[in-house]
C-alpha cells in the first residue's frame, strides 16, 4: 500500500491535469464561438450595393453636379459598351444602359425610347466613341437635346462603370459619373453575354 503522502501527491497530479483539460476545452470552446460569431457577423454585414442602387447615385450625382442637365432634354440612351473593344457590348452593357436612362428620367431628365443598334461610330485608332450621322439623325427624329453613353471596364473583383451625357449638336459633355460593381456570380453572368450590336 502506498503511503498517504504519495496517493496525495498522486491526486494533486490528476486535479492539476484536469484542470489543465478543462482549460483547453474551455479555450476550444471560446475559439469557437468566437468563429461562429464572425460567421454571423459576415452574414449580417450589410449587402454591397447592386447596379441599380449605383446608376441612381451616380444620375443623382450627375444632375447636381450640374443643374442645367435636365434642360438638355430629351435624351435619347445609347448601349453601354466595353472599353477593350467599344464595338462590343453585352447583356451588363445593355441593362446599364436601360437602368442610367431610368435613373436619369426620375432626375427630371425626358428620355426618348429609341432602341440604337449600329449608332455609333469607332474611331479605332483614339478608342473613343464619336457622334455618327446615324446618332445625329436618330437625335433629330426624335428631337433629342442629348444622348447617354457609357463604357464599362471589367478587373480582376470589380466593374468599373463611366457614363455621360452628351449634347447631341458637338457631343460636349454635360455631366458624368463613375461607380465600381464587386465582380460576383451576378455580374459575370451579365457579362457573359458579350457579342457585337
Amino acid at each position: 500500500m502506498l503511503p498517504l503522502s504519495s496517493t496525495l501527491f498522486q491526486l494533486r497530479g490528476l486535479a492539476v491535469s484536469a484542470r489543465l483539460v478543462v482549460a483547453a476545452l474551455f479555450m476550444l470552446l471560446l475559439a469557437g464561438c468566437t468563429a461562429l460569431g464572425n460567421n454571423n457577423s459576415m452574414r449580417n454585414a450589410e449587402p454591397q450595393p447592386d447596379l441599380s442602387e449605383l446608376a441612381h447615385e451616380a444620375a443623382a450625382q450627375m444632375v447636381a453636379s450640374n443643374p442645367d442637365l435636365t434642360r438638355h432634354s430629351p435624351m435619347i440612351a445609347a448601349t453601354f459598351v466595353s472599353i477593350d473593344n467599344l464595338s462590343q457590348s453585352s447583356t451588363f452593357g445593355r441593362i446599364s444602359s436601360e437602368i442610367m436612362a431610368s435613373a436619369l428620367a426620375r432626375q427630371g431628365m425626358q428620355v426618348r425610347e429609341v432602341k440604337m443598334r449600329d449608332s455609333m461610330f469607332i474611331e479605332e485608332t483614339v478608342g473613343e466613341l464619336i457622334l455618327s450621322r446615324q446618332v445625329q439623325r436618330l437625335s433629330a427624329q426624335h428631337n433629342a437635346r442629348s444622348i447617354l453613353m457609357g463604357t464599362y471596364a471589367q478587373g480582376q473583383d470589380y466593374l468599373y462603370v463611366s457614363a455621360r451625357v452628351v449634347r447631341a449638336g458637338d457631343a460636349m459633355v454635360l455631366g458624368s459619373a463613375d461607380f465600381k460593381l464587386p465582380l460576383d456570380n451576378n455580374t459575370r453572368s451579365l457579362l457573359e453575354g458579350q457579342g457585337g450590336w
